[in-house]
């Protein structure tokens, strides 16, 4: 699911920045948002909406960002990201999967 997730933020980070930024370097797992892309807030802004689009009001990148300092922030990866994105979906997908037939049924 990460390889995914991560392809998907890839998608989006280009969509926002331009290829042209991103074609020098691969977005990887270990790559920031502020120092290697060098991200501002009004295109975290642009981040969190098509997040929202994709994956719905669950993942909320300002929530997420909110629950952390600023160096934290700073120095976040676009892997914390995609395992952010991970954990909510695969509770969402969990969730969904128990709602109207019973896992153990017997």
């Amino acid at each position: 699911m990460a390889p995914d997730i991560l392809a998907e933020i890839t998608g989006m980070l280009v969509e926002i920045v331009g290829d042209e930024y991103l074609l020098a370097e691969e977005v990887t797992m270990t790559t920031t948002f502020n120092e290697d892309l060098a991200l501002e807030s009004i295109e975290f802004v642009a981040l969190a909406e098509l997040l929202h689009h994709r994956y719905g009001a669950d993942v909320d990148l300002m929530g997420f960002l909110a629950e952390k300092d600023m160096d934290a922030i700073l120095a976040m990866s676009v892997g914390e990201l995609v395992v952010h994105i991970g954990r909510i979906t695969h509770t969402s997908l969990a969730r969904a999967a128990a709602g109207p037939s019973p896992a153990s049924a017997g």
